[in-house]
């Protein structure tokens, strides 16, 4: 019995089968790997979440450690105005001061630098605090030290978990930066 060599168009077939074959593949590892991100992504958020309800309950406790007397707490403060739109974590406030809370499970950075573009349309598109001193602060559960740092010079209070409890972390010599 013979076997008959393979010809230009069997080998031709066998290579578009298989090309087929890979884009199928890859297609399905592509979804795959877009529902990871996703979970991940629901994951991210919900420890978010977790920081938010960690530092609400202490939030006035903090600030009124460091001499603002707070008394209030508004979670999730969001508005639109002229096609421009701000999202604040948690605001805490009183008659005089507004602090503008950025909550994250891991801070970074870029997470700073966003809180700062927040903390700069603040009065603009939530105008009830337009005659009050509002300042920033950031919290997370991780955050590193030079994004810690990062923050401090940049006039934000940070909010970490020192031992069994929250603490803002800045020092006694820390100046606020007023918007």
């Amino acid at each position: 019995m013979s076997t008959a060599e393979p010809t230009l168009a069997d080998i031709w077939k066998l290579f578009q089968e298989s090309d087929r074959k890979f884009r199928e593949m890859s297609r399905d590892t592509d979804k795959k790997i877009k529902q990871v991100n996703e979970s991940i992504g629901r994951l991210g958020n919900r420890l978010g979440d977790f920081v938010e309800e960690m530092v609400r309950p202490a939030a006035v406790r903090l600030f009124q450690e460091r001499g603002i007397n707070v008394h209030e707490v508004h979670q999730n403060v969001s508005s639109t105005r002229n096609g421009e739109g701000v999202e604040i974590d948690l605001l805490v406030i009183n008659d005089t001061d507004v602090i503008a809370i950025e909550c994250k499970s891991s801070l970074s950075i870029d997470d700073v630098n966003e809180h700062l573009k927040r903390m700069e349309k603040l009065k603009r598109l939530l105008p009830a605090y337009a005659n009050k001193q509002v300042m920033g602060a950031v919290s997370g559960m991780v955050i590193p030290d030079n994004v810690a740092q990062y923050a401090y010079r940049q006039g934000l209070f940070v909010i970490a978990q020192t031992g069994d409890h929250l603490a803002i972390r800045n020092d006694a010599q820390f100046q606020a930066a007023v918007w």
